[in-house]
């Protein structure tokens, strides 16, 4: 019966090898060591103008100051989705080390702790998140506009971020003709095991069509197919540049 038994029961059982490494490693960008920050801003709706004119003043003196290892990648307003809501994303160059050194600096920055003072004011509530990025995605560069701005976050099942990159590896190969892959990332500090892809369009037609094209595609349907029973949910944001924004 014992043959019979260990074959009956491996019909069951799918046995798992236990990971050798955090996911942070197996998916990351081993040739850089940026961190990244999302922060999500949910602004009272009759001072949004106010609170992104404050915001570029602000972003363009850090970007101008050496002092500060870190870069605004992008900041929306956005269109779809959550209004009256600014979005920003941030590189620390150096991880970690760069995210104290500048949460350090600013703290005894008068100006900057008077800049949070006035946009306090402005706000109904924040959140962030801390990412890395995807080592298969693009590198999130300046880019000319006018575009509009899609972000798709997915909230995964825990314990399957590993087999979600092996699939987006091979599916990010579709979705490349158009030159819409911006970046792909994933949290560290925040909600967990959430992934935020950013895809730029030039209009909503054109994101349309683009997306339609993936499905024409071998491999892309697959693709779906084993990622979709990954996702617990997910959600979609069309977002604007502000005029600040260094992706236009």
């Amino acid at each position: 019966a014992g043959p019979y038994k260990g074959w009956f029961q491996s019909m069951f059982v799918h046995e798992v090898e236990a990971r050798k490494d955090a996911h942070s490693n197996l998916l990351s960008k081993s040739e850089t060591s940026d961190l990244y920050k999302i922060q999500f801003h949910n602004v009272k709706p009759d001072c949004l103008e106010a609170y992104n004119n404050l915001e570029a003043e602000v972003q363009s003196k850090l970007h101008l100051d050496q002092d500060y290892p870190c870069d605004v990648v992008g900041s929306w307003n956005t269109w779809y989705g959550d209004q009256d809501q600014a979005v920003h994303l941030w590189r620390y160059t150096g991880g970690y080390p760069a995210l104290t050194e500048c949460l350090t600096k600013l703290n005894n920055n008068k100006e900057y702790l008077q800049f949070r003072k006035e946009r306090s004011k402005m706000l109904v509530s924040r959140r962030n998140q801390l990412l890395l990025e995807f080592s298969f995605w693009n590198e999130p560069t300046p880019r000319n506009g006018p575009n509009i701005y899609e972000m798709r976050s997915y909230k995964l099942k825990p314990g399957t971020m590993i087999e979600w990159g092996n699939h987006w590896a091979r599916a990010i190969k579709h979705r490349q003709e158009n030159d819409e892959a911006i970046g792909g990332f994933f949290t560290q500090i925040g909600d967990l095991y959430e992934v935020h892809h950013l895809w730029a369009y030039k209009d909503l037609q054109s994101r349309e069509e683009t997306r339609n094209s993936a499905w024409q595609k071998e491999g892309w349907d697959s693709s779906v197919y084993y990622t979709v029973p990954l996702i617990r949910s997910m959600e979609s944001r069309i977002m604007i540049p502000t005029k600040s924004s260094p992706l236009q």
